[in-house]
């Protein structure tokens, strides 16, 4: 068992002085820091144990695919690597999801993300957290899968990326869609979600991961927090036993981190928990690695 702090909130802007008081900034002044550095205004980050990986040694940055904005980082060099495609929370874009690139890249692959609610506004800079869901709540899956492939085409034509070893991530919002697309994109070889809803969400996403289980195609592995409030472990546990009743518990595991919090790997976020997040990013590239991802 990882140990835990006490519960802090997510989104309550009164709550923020609360949740950084050592901040020797206000609340305005967060939110004019938060938008210089990139990252999410409405996530509330604790700016000084963001990580920012360097892109020492690599290439990439900012780039379109057709009108969609996306982001790659890739070591240097001529060989292709293997592909991890980013699917980013509903901030869209920002920073933390940039990072998960370089970090990839890094570690020998060729990170690529993408923002999926680029129609509906810049979520990354809206102040107004409801403002942000309201937003997001309005992509559809089918949206989503179609932008989500024209990226993967993308990368079958890129120089540096071997999108024959196809591998997928995301977290919260992000994580939800991991489950849906591995029902849809048959090139996926592996794929990890990280605390993912599991519910239907509105009418633009009637379904949810608990509902398309007998058509995941790859070896899925989740990753979710225990003390999740937003992700009861009931849903999770519905969630394996939908995984089981079609075999695919096995090829499909999830792990449960004893006492962590929604969003736990978010390191810009009060809700980071470092252990947690360093264990779940070595089980993500263990997983790629069985699984042909590398």
């Amino acid at each position: 068992m990882l140990k835990d702090s006490p519960p802090q909130g997510l989104w309550q802007d009164d709550h923020f002085n609360s949740l950084v008081p050592d901040t020797p900034i206000n609340r305005r002044g967060f939110i004019a820091a938060a938008i210089a550095a990139g990252f999410a205004v409405t996530a509330e980050p604790v700016l000084g144990q963001a990580i920012k990986t360097p892109m020492d040694g690599l290439e990439g940055g900012d780039t379109k695919v057709g009108d969609i904005p996306a982001y790659y980082a890739v070591k240097k060099g001529s060989g292709k690597r293997p592909v991890v495609l980013v699917i980013p929370e509903i901030f869209g874009l920002h920073e933390y999801q940039k990072d998960m690139c370089r970090r990839l890249a890094h570690a020998g692959y060729f990170g690529v993300s993408l923002d999926p609610f680029f129609r509906l506004g810049d979520l990354a800079r809206m102040t107004e957290i409801k403002q942000v869901i309201g937003l997001a709540n309005q992509l559809t899956d089918q949206q989503a899968f179609a932008d989500l492939d024209a990226v993967v085409a993308w990368t079958e034509k890129h120089k540096r990326a071997n999108a024959a070893k196809l591998g997928l991530t995301g977290h919260c919002r992000g994580g939800r869609m991991v489950w849906m697309y591995s029902a849809h994109q048959k090139k996926i070889k592996a794929a990890v979600a990280w605390y993912g809803s599991l519910m239907p969400i509105g009418t633009a996403m009637p379904q949810g991961p608990l509902d398309v289980t007998d058509k995941i195609m790859p070896p899925v592995l989740g990753l979710y927090g225990g003390a999740d409030q937003g992700i009861p472990l009931e849903h999770v546990e519905r969630m394996r036993a939908g995984l089981l009743a079609f075999g695919k518990d096995k090829r499909n595991p999830i792990h449960v981190y004893d006492g962590m919090p929604h969003a736990f790997h978010a390191d810009y976020r009060p809700t980071y928990r470092k252990e947690a997040a360093e264990d779940g990013w070595k089980r993500m590239l263990a997983w790629f690695r069985k699984h042909g991802v590398a």
